[in-house]
């Protein structure tokens, strides 16, 4: 924090970069540095193990399902090809590899249950009474697995969601890994690029598979308690170049 006040004073001019942002409204919003401080660490370590968490349970969900994985391959290597790596531009051209991503988040929310909400007025709920100020949980987990919404919710399938449109940042409430309203994930942009970006490189650069002697129903698929959902065992798997 110091550096970048220091280099706002000599540059006089406002950066792009978040901190930054953060310096240029403390006056307005009355903000410590304690606070920015916190804020930042809030991003980063809600961003970090997030989309490590997402990246882990894809790759799970592929190394069990060989189709899917080959599938996602032979895409990026007719879109990219051998001779680049994957940018960010090449993210509309790969609709199956997004798809593969929408799928590992509704079996796999890293969040399983949201960050906690309070009602702001007295509501009812299918014949439930919620009081003004009641501290809500959202089970997004269960939600995006309901068999009353989608057709066998427990099996990996991206190719739903080909036939399908469905919006992944909060305007379908049967695929909520980011929450909605104003209490949506404001990095849900950036986490969708982060997870799609590296599970595309992990896929285009190398194959997967899993120890000898092991075999993909023996992955343990259980989710490790805790605000987020660590795979109960981590994922152990060997990459080949391509």
């Amino acid at each position: 924090m110091d550096d970048h006040m220091l280099d706002r004073k000599k540059g006089g001019g406002a950066k792009s970069h978040t901190l930054d942002m953060s310096l240029m409204i403390e006056n307005k919003y009355v903000l410590s540095e304690d606070t920015i401080v916190g804020l930042i660490w809030d991003m980063i370590t809600a961003g970090t193990d997030t989309t490590a968490i997402a990246v882990e349970w894809a790759l799970a969900e592929l190394v069990k399902n060989p189709r899917v994985l080959k599938k996602a391959q032979e895409e990026l290597d007719r879109v990219i090809g051998t001779g680049r790596v994957m940018i960010e531009s090449d993210m509309p051209n790969l609709p199956y590899l997004k798809c593969v991503v929408k799928e590992a988040l509704r079996l796999h929310p890293p969040t399983p249950l949201m960050l906690p909400h309070k009602a702001n007025a007295n509501v009812k709920i299918y014949g439930y009474d919620v009081p003004k100020g009641s501290t809500v949980i959202v089970n997004v987990w269960a939600i995006s697995r309901d068999p009353n919404v989608w057709e066998n919710p427990l099996h990996f399938r991206p190719e739903r969601f080909l036939e399908e449109e469905v919006d992944i940042k909060g305007n379908d409430f049967r695929l909520l890994p980011f929450g909605s309203g104003r209490r949506v994930c404001p990095g849900a942009l950036l986490g969708l690029t982060l997870v799609t970006s590296m599970l595309g490189h992990l896929l285009h650069h190398f194959d997967w598979s899993l120890p000898e002697g092991i075999l993909g129903d023996e992955i343990d698929m259980a989710e490790s308690p805790g605000l987020v959902a660590y795979m109960n065992t981590p994922l152990q798997v060997i990459p080949t170049v391509r």
